[in-house]
């Protein structure tokens, strides 16, 4: 297949003109109505088809007993496919046929059901190769493309779009990123569930997500990565195009035997893995909330310049921990330079901390802390920060709103000025940030335990990501650090 045949046929499984759900169903609970909803109800504005045995009428769409008995200007670039791997061979025949370029296969039995599955498999691949259809999956749960509004999944939920490009072997992975993603609003642009990967892998979406114009970001799971050579060198490619954030199942030997029987891969050996991401520039990560918090940070934050951090706090507790988390790390809690103390100094009163962290010790009035976030951003010793407090005005203000005295006795005023300054305080970090080129981060329990509260609801509103500990954030800072340094390093050696 080339590169040309290639890039067409992602487009119809990305943008199709139209969607054939091939073995709907009219129950409800069924893999084959599920799809056909989710298309439906999440804003694809192409045509939508559908097969059914019985024929009939499901969720207002007529069902065609067959592929042959649709209409005949009935177009439609992706399959969907839910019928049994039975009946597969012959649904990609008669789907070629009406001009099908793209299939997704959510069947299962196949690769990862032992040696009479990978003998389906194999005929399936050679079907779909003779035929010139692209073949995703077999066992996956779906995919999504949200410039064209197109949720063709078997499960939720639908993400909102973005910068990021999902790729992984697991179907509940998307899920769980795609979740992270309509928690945070840190959004996604495509995300597929490779299943078996019998034909298009990982290796092969990252490659067209690092040619795409709707992806800056890209986010993989992987369990096995079969020629580990060809994958190192499309990896390599993809992270010299953009951030390349991937999460590595069946580490263990443990995890390689669940690895097995999950897809049927053969995990690869995990030290081997490991060099080859460092080499390549790619960032890998332990956990999944790791994995997208590093995804989400690339989409949303400038790469620093180097590794000095500056924490401003509004409690002293919070700074001292972050600040044993930045030194265990490969960045650097940067000594406070003096001529930064001496402008903070005429903004605090006497009792701030004078150091880094940069404790306010409650002394922050109004405007001190968008003044004091612009100050320590500007300082040429300073790479990124981290903003720790955000959002106590507002918790406070909702135990207000909540209690038997709202909204008389002031309270009404009081609670309004509170949420609008944790509003002003989340805006001027962003704010500085983009006038800086410097990460801020903002860190808060409260982005998990109260997302509605002004501070971590107007962060997101910035479009960035509002992080549920400093250690989370500072683990995020690091990878951003990692990922500049080696582009700063490849920079010198190709010039």
């Amino acid at each position: 297949m080339t590169e040309a045949e290639r890039s067409g046929d992602f487009d119809a499984l990305f943008a199709p003109r139209g969607v054939l759900v091939a073995g709907v169903s009219n129950h409800p609970g069924k893999f084959g109505f599920v799809a056909l909803h989710n298309i439906l109800t999440q804003g694809y504005a192409g045509s939508v088809f559908g097969t059914n045995l019985d024929g009939g009428e499901v969720l207002g769409v007529p069902m065609a007993p067959s592929v042959a008995d649709l209409p005949e200007d009935a177009v439609f670039d992706l399959v969907f496919v839910c019928t049994p791997a039975a009946a597969n061979v012959e649904l990609l025949r008669a789907c070629a046929a009406r001009g099908a370029r793209a299939a997704f296969v959510t069947s299962a039995g196949y690769g990862e059901a032992g040696p009479e599955g990978r003998a389906a498999e194999a005929e399936l691949v050679a079907v779909a190769r003779e035929l010139g259809i692209l073949l995703v999956g077999p066992n996956g749960q779906g995919v999504v493309s949200t410039p064209a509004q197109l949720c063709a999944q078997i499960v939720a939920p639908n993400p909102p779009r973005g910068p990021i490009g999902i790729a992984s072997q697991s179907g509940n992975f998307v899920s769980s990123f795609q979740n992270y993603a309509v928690a945070t609003g840190v959004g996604v642009s495509r995300a597929v569930s490779a299943g078996n990967a019998a034909v298009v892998t990982v290796a092969d979406l990252l490659e067209y997500y690092a040619s795409d114009p709707e992806t800056r970001v890209a986010l993989a799971y992987v369990e096995d990565v079969g020629d580990g050579r060809t994958f190192f060198d499309r990896a390599r490619s993809a992270s010299a195009a953009m951030p390349l954030v991937l999460l590595k199942g069946g580490t263990t030997g443990g995890g390689a035997r669940a690895a097995s029987s999950h897809t049927g891969a053969l995990a690869s050996d995990d030290r081997v893995f490991d060099g080859m991401c460092r080499q390549a520039g790619i960032t890998r990560t332990a956990t999944i909330e790791e994995a997208f918090d590093a995804a989400a940070t690339f989409a949303t934050q400038p790469l620093p310049r180097g590794p000095r951090v500056a924490v401003v706090t509004t409690a002293g507790g919070w700074g001292v921990v972050t600040a044993d988390v930045i030194s265990r790390s490969s960045l650097d809690l940067v000594a406070l330079p003096d001529d930064l103390r001496a402008e903070i100094d005429l903004r605090l009163p006497p009792r701030w901390s004078r150091s880094n962290p940069i404790d306010f010790a409650g002394a922050e009035t109004r405007d001190t802390i968008p003044e004091v976030l612009d100050l320590v951003a500007r300082h040429d010793d300073v790479d990124a920060v981290i903003y720790l407090g955000l959002g106590i005005q507002s918790n406070q203000a909702r135990l207000m709103r909540d209690g038997r005295f709202w909204p008389a006795h002031g309270l009404e005023r009081i609670v309004a000025y509170h949420e609008r300054q944790d509003e002003r305080f989340a805006e001027a970090a962003a704010d500085v940030s983009a006038t800086t080129g410097k990460p801020v981060l903002t860190a808060t329990e409260l982005a998990v335990t109260d997302p509605s509260n002004a501070g971590p609801r107007t962060v997101r509103a910035t479009g960035r990501l509002c992080y549920p500990s400093a250690h989370r954030a500072v683990i995020a800072l690091e990878h951003l650090w990692h990922y500049a340094r080696h582009r700063a390093r490849r920079e010198r050696t190709t010039t």
